[in-house]
Formats: structure tokens, sequence, C-alpha cells
């Protein structure tokens, strides 16, 4: 099968550098986006997941050993705390119950989010890098322009490329697969392979949710030709594709500094021993059973190369089995339903970004636009990892767990310019040149789109479509969607500016308030108290509370203000009476 039944010219995307004049517009954008990313930064405090994953990179690099969130490959831990592995910062989880970090060794926990933080940006730097010579190559320099704009003012990215977190670095790997995928297949030279094979080992070491990404790219490997598909097995690329796959391999094993477990099977039981670690066991059908002083009786003994990767696998199905709640509209349930991503990515993506994607696929389905390249290889990618989010996984709790899309999607929106750029006046001639008039418009959609945008800003996790009022926000999202533990630096702003008021604080979050100077007294789930009641977003949308309304009761009372978007405050007087609500 050629590809020129699908009205495709299929050419390497080649990364080509413009003129010095011209890279004025991208520079620009991606500096706005390095000053968002910044200013996120600084002002958001620890989320719920950060002290886990820095946490679990300073044990990688300073102790040579990963028990730590074995949910996720390592790759999201090293990266980021690389800036601190060999210094004297310290972070220390508190008991397990709590997963709350202690004080000790934290001074400046605004420098220490700075400093791991600041390698993610540098990641979302490169996406938006790539992203634009990509859509450059297939549509043209402005529709590049136009994406790496939406790209800039993208709440999504700009707070997922800022936590510390493997969903940033998990979306640029996939996005780097696909592209480098579609530049291997004109150029299947040893070395694109190569590069390509290093890639996949990334990809495999960013997150547990992209093997199913990993084998449809070995898939593409054997059957992709120059011209076409080849679908005869005698004829698929095997030399190439086990290059590939083995180079992965190898990259995926690096990614745990070459530990080798010993893997042992033993009456119904399997015993794994890992470097720098106590043994590890699980019964016959994957169940954790826990630590094993005496070794077992084994009947088979192998050598595992990465074997905390394989049983990362193992305790994600296990998880994945028993699901994880999610929150939306007002409805929460015990394990996502197919319909929670869409809807959440209406609700969450600006809506310019939505229009525009939607009418770029649609000018691509009825051909009004032919891409230079094949397009239906790259978003083979967001399909495949998306179709196993909605229907495998049972543990997605944000738009954060189906990031990988958006790239693909800001790219379709190029689509948009591409149709501007080349169609003629219809009202003044075939003389008149490009519809500029179409283009104005798309310049002013940008525009509304990063007005949009900024009015989260800083907080742009907490990021909403203008449909949903602020104000009852946590009626519709709850956790990483809206309150994530973010605002306790916007909390310590607002205590030194009202010095004289008694606060009660009901915060969702894995950081002890304390270490940013909260002197607010913990206000617990049922409790009603007068004077000024800060309450998360998480925790009035009930989400994880034993009585899902244990914090409503608040909401009866005068709303003073929002900080950072996530942490409502209260005014409750003091004769309020309190024991009839």
């Amino acid at each position: 099968m050629h590809l020129s039944s699908l009205d495709t010219v299929v050419q390497p995307v080649k990364f080509r550098v413009p003129h010095a004049a011209r890279l004025v517009l991208p520079i620009f954008l991606l500096f706005a986006y390095v000053v968002q990313c910044v200013w996120f930064a600084r002002t958001q405090s620890f989320t719920f997941d950060e002290p886990q994953h820095i946490t679990t990179g300073l044990d990688n690099w300073r102790f040579d050993r990963f028990d730590l969130v074995l949910e996720h490959p390592p790759l999201g831990h090293l990266l980021p705390t690389l800036p601190i592995a060999f210094g004297n910062w310290e972070i220390t989880l508190a008991d397990p119950p709590k997963k709350g970090i202690l004080g000790t060794g934290i001074t400046d926990p605004i420098e220490l989010a700075t400093r791991v933080r600041l390698v993610n940006v540098a990641l979302g730097v490169f996406l938006g890098v790539v992203l634009w010579f990509v859509t450059r190559n297939i549509f043209s320099e402005g529709a590049a322009n136009l994406v790496l704009t939406l790209f800039a003012f993208s709440p999504s990215l700009i707070a997922n490329f800022t936590l510390v977190t493997t969903d940033g670095v998990t979306t640029l790997m996939i996005f780097l697969a696909a592209v480098q995928l579609v530049r291997w297949r004109t150029d299947r030279s040893l070395r694109a392979t190569l590069l390509l094979g290093m890639i996949l080992g990334f990809l495999l070491l960013a997150k547990l949710s992209t093997p199913p990404v990993f084998c449809l790219a070995l898939a593409l490997i054997l059957v992709l030709k120059p011209d076409g598909w080849e679908w005869s097995p005698r004829r698929w690329n095997w030399y190439l594709m086990f290059v590939a796959f083995g180079l992965a391999l190898f990259v995926l094993w690096g990614g745990y500094f070459f530990h080798v477990s010993h893997l042992k099977i033993a009456d119904g039981r399997v015993e794994m021993t890992f470097p720098n670690r106590p043994t590890f066991a699980m019964d016959s059908v994957g169940r954790i059973v826990g630590f094993m002083r005496r070794p077992l009786q084994h009947h088979l003994t192998l050598l595992i190369p990465a074997g905390e990767y394989l049983e990362g696998i193992a305790i994600l199905v296990v998880h994945n089995q028993g699901g994880h709640k999610t929150f939306l509209l007002g409805q929460s349930a015990e394990t996502q339903r197919l319909w929670f991503q869409p809807a959440l990515a209406l609700l969450k993506w600006p809506p310019v970004v939505l229009l525009l994607f939607f009418f770029g696929l649609f000018l691509l389905v009825t051909r009004k636009v032919r891409p230079k390249t094949d397009l239906v290889v790259l978003f083979l990618f967001p399909a495949c990892f998306l179709f196993f989010q909605m229907v495998m996984s049972r543990i997605s709790t944000g738009e954060r767990h189906f990031l990988p899309v958006y790239p693909f999607v800001l790219l379709a929106c190029g689509t948009t310019w591409e149709w501007a750029r080349t169609r003629d006046e219809q009202f003044e001639g075939p003389s008149s040149g490009p519809n500029r008039s179409l283009a104005w418009l798309l310049v002013l959609a940008v525009f509304l789109n990063a007005a949009d945008v900024l009015r989260y800003a800083p907080g742009y996790l907490s990021y909403c479509n203008v449909l949903i009022p602020n104000r009852k926000s946590y009626e519709y999202f709850s956790d990483s969607n809206l309150d994530w533990g973010q605002g306790l630096i916007a909390l310590r702003q607002y205590e030194e500016q009202h010095p004289g008021e008694q606060i009660w604080l009901a915060y969702f979050g894995s950081v002890d308030p304390a270490v940013y100077g909260i002197r607010a007294r913990s206000l617990d789930e049922g409790q009603k108290v007068s004077g000024t009641v800060v309450v998360g977003g998480t925790d009035l949308a009930g989400e994880y509370l034993t009585n899902p309304n244990g914090y409503r009761w608040v909401t009866k009372y005068p709303l003073k203000t929002i900080l950072d978007h996530c942490m409502f405050v209260y005014t409750v007087p003091s004769d309020a009476n309190l024991s009839d609500r």
C-alpha cells in the first residue's frame, strides 16, 4: 500500500535553521513561555506528588537504589534532582500515613522548588522548539508561529512542564518518538535508527503508561517504507527494528544504573532481590505480600536487568485493578469513566485551542489541506496513547495523565493557518492573493487565547474555561485539576497582609504548611469554627473525605476571596450558630 493513496507526499522532517531575522518571533514566544514558567515555579508551593518524586530522585542519585515510587520509572526523578543531587539540599518525608515534608534541612522551599523545577522548564522549551520546526516543515513558518503562540500560552504545558512530576517528560518523549519515526522512514540509516532507539529507551524510562506507544513504534519500524506500508513479513525491516529495540532496552537498563536483579520462583511465589534494598516477594497472581527475611527454596532463578522496572509494572497492574477515585462535574467515582478524558479536555483546555483543533481536523478529513508529510503516522501515537488511557486505565485522575495528546492537538491547529494562507479571496478575484482577513482572524484568536489564559496567571494549574465560575470551580474539579496543594505561598502572603486574623486551614497536600511559615490552625473534617476559614478546593469537593460534605458547611458564609484560584477564604461570624449547621 502506498501513501499516495492518502494524497500525501512523504518528505523528511528537516530542522533547517531559517534566517536570523525570522527567528525573532519564535524566540520571543519561547521567552514568554519561560517567564510564565518561572513565575509559576516561584509562586506555587510544592504539590502533592512533588515531595515524593524529589525524594526518590535524591535516593536514586545518592544511594543507588530505586525502591521509592516504583510506579514511575526514574527519568522524571533523575533529571529534575540533578541540580541538587550532590549538594547540601535535604528533603525528608514524614511518617508514611501523612506523607508530609519535615522541616529539617529545608531553609528555603521556594529556592529548592525553583532549582528542581527549572529542569522541567528546559524540557518544555525543547518541546516548543521541536514543535515549531515540525509544524514549519509540515505546513509553513506562519503556521509554526501560530502553533508556538498557542504553545506559549497553554496552561497545561506551563504547569506540567514546571512541576516535578513525570507527566512533562512523558509528553516530550512521546512527541520525540513520533517525530523521529517520521524522519527515520525517509532516512533509515544506522545513525537515524540508533537515535530512534535511544529516544524509545527514554520513552520507556519516562512513565509506565508508555509501553503501548513503544510497541506501536516497533510495529511501525517493521512495516514503514519510504513510499508506503509493507505488509509482507519477509520484507519487513527486521534488522533495523531489532537494532532500535536492543538499544532501547540498553538505555532502559542504564536508567536503572545497570542494576541486575535475581528472580526466584518457588511454591507459587515470586521472589526478587534488588541491589541496595530488601528482597521483594509476590504471590502467583501478583499481589504484594511484603518483604521476606528468609530466602525461599526456589525452583528457578533468572537474572533480570532493570528488575525494578518489572516490579513497577507489577505494582501498577495491581493499582490499576483496584482503580483510583475520580471527580468531575460534581460526581465522584471509584474508577474513571469512559467519557472522563474528553469531558475534562473540553473544560480544561483553552476554547480557542479546541476550536482551531476541531476545525483543523475538519480541513484534514475533507482534504481541503493536504499536508507535505504523513500526519497519519504522527497521529497514530496520540490515538494509541489515548485509547489505552480511556479504555484500559482505571487510575487517570487529571488532564495531566493524557497531556501527551496536547502537542499533537497544537500541531493540528497549524492546519487552519495553512488553509487561510493558501485560500484565494472569493469576493475579490483570484489575483488578490491569500485571504488575509482569515489570517488576521487567526491572529486575533491567538491574542484572545493569551488573554483568556492570563486570567489565571500565575496559577495555571487551576485553569478552566470561561464557562466555569471561579467561585464554583470545586463543584467541577478537584485534585491536580484544581487544588493539588499549590496555594501555600499565596496563603502566607494573605497572613502577612492580615496579621490580626485567626485563620483556620483545611489543606489538601503532602507538605507541612509550617515549612512555608504558615501560622493557621488545622481544621479537621466536620469541625466547625468561627473566624477566617481557608479551605482548599479539593477538600471542598470532598473527593477524598469520609463525608464528601465535610467542609461544605462553610460555603453558607460569605466568600471573602480566592487565593491562587484554589484556596477559598470564608468569613464565619463569631455569633454564627454553628451547632445548627
